[in-house]
């Protein structure tokens, strides 16, 4: 055999281990960075469940695993169940849910994925008592080095929520937003958009009927909203700091409506909605007609609705539905159509630190 035979077997296995040392080196260095990115994932869980602790909430979970590797860096809290009381909730909050999952995928370590899976029941003092699960519940978080979260995204599909003949079913939601707590006079302190659709909810309760087909909206609540002892207290301060909830754009489609609208919202000098906007309306005949039957409004306010509306109607050039475009106003409890009022909308009454309850007009 010559020396150039003998030479290439041997080139060729030096070719193959220095591969199989790169591969190694790899796979190390990967691990140790799985290692490390979920030991970050379970200090940040640790210490956020450590201070919401210290301000007398109540955290626990099971034992949680690690898993994902390996290009992704995933821990698993089993049994999480949060107990809360604050001035910014409008009650004692119970939570449970039977999987929170914490999850970073290695080649985008800048987003954070925060799955939760099985039954979820949520309590909140006088406000609500439901047990809910859903085939998607899922929230995107950019992470940002050295400060915290301020936005994020959330998605949910398939959400099955109360018992059985009284519930509430949900296809899809979708909401983005985004929190600026330094946010001063004028600026954005929360900013959400977003959207859902068939939401089907019990067929007794709505006068439009049991299913929404679809909805959006882009809203922006402007500060600033300071810390306060109680809800009264804050919303007070944000009133007085001329803090306003823009509706920049809200869209639903409701049995016989479709609405398409945008308002302007504040608090009155009795700590009341009041408000402007405008909407574009199509089938308001109807939705006047199952607003009588629920006993919504009255016939006679109905009447002039329509009779008014019919002189503002449209018919769009391509054929349809006749459509209106109509300003809407909310001032002392009443909601009206032009100067025709529609109803009076329930009264928010803000009792103690419980926070504001709904009180039936």
């Amino acid at each position: 055999m010559s020396a150039t035979g003998t030479a290439r077997p041997r080139t060729g296995r030096r070719v193959l281990v220095v591969l199989l040392a790169v591969v190694a080196v790899l796979a190390a260095g990967d691990g140790l960075l799985w290692r490390w990115t979920e030991g970050e994932l379970q200090t940040a869980f640790d210490d956020w469940a450590a201070g919401r602790r210290a301000q007398g909430w109540t955290v626990t979970t099971g034992l949680p695993w690690r898993s994902g590797w390996p290009l992704v860096a995933q821990i698993t809290e089993p049994g999480l169940a949060v107990a809360a009381r604050h001035p910014d909730l409008p009650g004692a909050l119970n939570w449970t849910a039977e999987r929170l999952t914490l999850r970073i995928s290695l080649l985008h370590p800048r987003t954070l994925e925060i799955a939760i899976a099985g039954d979820q029941h949520l309590h909140i003092n006088g406000v609500a008592d439901l047990p809910f699960t859903a085939d998607r519940f899922e929230a995107v978080v950019p992470l940002r080095p050295g400060l915290p979260a301020r936005g994020g995204d959330l998605e949910v599909s398939q959400l099955r929520a109360g018992v059985a003949g009284a519930g509430v079913t949900l296809a899809r939601l979708h909401m983005h937003g985004e929190f600026r707590p330094t946010a001063q006079q004028g600026e954005a302190w929360l900013a959400l958009t977003g959207g859902f659709s068939d939401l089907v909810m019990p067929e007794h309760a709505w006068a439009l009927g049991p299913r929404i087909g679809s909805a959006a909206l882009d809203v922006t609540l402007t500060g600033p909203l300071p810390r306060a002892e109680t809800p009264l207290a804050r919303a007070t301060a944000w009133r007085d700091g001329g803090g306003t909830l823009a509706v920049k754009r809200v869209t639903f489609a409701w049995g016989p409506l479709d609405l398409d609208g945008s308002a302007t919202l504040a608090l009155d000098e009795h700590m009341q909605p009041m408000g402007a906007g405008s909407a574009r309306l199509t089938g308001y005949a109807a939705t006047l007609d199952a607003l009588v039957a629920g006993r919504m409004i009255g016939a006679r306010a109905a009447i002039a609705a329509k009779a008014v509306l019919g002189l503002m109607a449209h018919t769009p050039a391509d054929g349809g539905a006749p459509v209106v475009e109509v300003p809407l106003t909310l001032q002392g409890g009443a909601l009206s159509v032009g100067r025709i009022p529609l109803g009076r909308m329930p009264e928010l009454s803000w009792p103690d630190a419980a926070g504001p309850v709904i009180v039936p007009p």
